[in-house]
């Protein structure tokens, strides 16, 4: 199929729209997007195929750096974002993940690199103080008049830990057997997190953050919504009360079951919206009915669907959600995930264009 209506030839993004709708605070008249992730292969294709530019790699030295964030920038500037979402913070090195033989790898879950208090001794903590920001500086120097930067550390509080530092195997032991080591472990990702977050307050254009940390499977929390509130929603309270100190917003990003947690997260973490849904755990038109009176919804295109389905009935089912979630704000449209490079960027694209196609005006 043919690219549809990409590039936008004159992008004129507006991030005091995108928060104004996001946040109730006006009656939307046109959708606007988000995006927590798209993979490097599908970014690939977009600036070659879509946007008729020259793709350079990630890497290398700052001039080639400096040449993936001018595709990374046009990328959202030219499929119709209001802002840039953009992830780099402190990472936690672990135990090499399992490789598949077609290159993908994934984490061990048995265990991490701690699993003893003598681990933790000798562990190489890193910090957040020290994260190279010239990514984010150079994006908003770069980006259009009216665009702004969501920022978020690679890595969240709970996945830190889980998918590094112990694995879920010797996290679920260690909570009974060792919870003070937890304990310890779970305030070192923290407070790295936390000193990122400081560093880049102040940076022009940021208007928020999208946390990433992943809580959750299909029936419900990964650990027990009592270790969750004992361990990790304090650093997330921490995060969010750091942001409404200084006039931004943070918005959470968790796969999975976590409606034993969200009156936590609501009332008492202090999160402004929630991203990641599944129509097999509860649809995202669901969720806005529960709980949009009292936070934003982020997203929600069902990844499977965005996946399988051809373009007539993705162009229903996406419309569907906008005609539910749009109306009284408080919606952005984007995946119920990410767009791994499994998702046929045609499909992509096709969410894109009928969100540009939904007109309350």
């Amino acid at each position: 199929m043919a690219w549809l209506d990409f590039p936008i030839k004159a992008p004129q993004p507006d991030a005091g729209y995108f928060a104004d709708v996001l946040f109730k605070r006006r009656e939307p008249h046109r959708a606007t997007f988000i995006e927590y992730l798209i993979n490097e292969p599908n970014k690939k294709r977009v600036v070659e195929e879509a946007l008729d530019r020259e793709w350079v790699p990630w890497g290398g030295d700052r001039a080639q750096q400096e040449r993936y964030l001018d595709n990374f920038i046009a990328i959202f500037h030219q499929l119709g974002y209001d802002i840039i979402r953009y992830e780099q913070g402190v990472s936690f090195p672990g135990r090499p993940g399992r490789l598949a033989s077609d290159g993908r790898s994934w984490v061990d879950d048995h265990c991490g690199a701690i699993a003893s208090w003598e681990d933790f001794e000798r562990y190489d903590w890193p910090s957040g103080k020290s994260v190279d920001l010239s990514a984010y500086e150079y994006i908003s120097r770069r980006m259009m008049e009216g665009s702004a930067i969501i920022a978020s550390s690679s890595g969240g509080v709970f996945e830190g830990l889980k998918n590094a530092l112990m694995g879920i195997d010797t996290l679920s032991y260690l909570l009974y057997d060792d919870p003070d080591l937890v304990a310890a472990v779970f305030d070192r990702v923290g407070q790295a997190i936390y000193e990122f977050y400081e560093s880049l307050i102040g940076l022009p254009g940021l208007i928020g953050f999208l946390q990433g940390d992943d809580m959750g499977h299909k029936t419900g929390t990964l650990i027990s919504v009592k270790a969750l509130r004992r361990y990790v929603f304090p650093w997330h309270r921490k995060l969010a009360r750091l942001c409404h100190d200084h006039g931004l917003f943070y918005c959470l990003h968790s796969c999975g079951n976590l409606e034993e947690a969200m009156e936590d997260l609501i009332g008492d973490v202090g999160i402004d919206g929630k991203h990641s849904y599944e129509d097999v755990i509860v649809p995202v038109g669901q969720f806005k009915e529960r709980y949009g009176e009292r936070i934003a919804v982020l997203g929600g295109v069902d990844i499977d669907k965005l996946t399988r389905l051809p373009e007539p009935e993705l162009r229903r089912y996406v419309r569907g959600i906008l005609d539910a979630c749009m109306p009284g704000g408080g919606y952005a449209l984007g995946s119920g995930n990410s767009i791994p490079d499994y998702i046929p960027m045609e499909n992509y694209l096709t969410m894109l264009d009928e969100g540009l196609r939904w007109d309350r005006s």
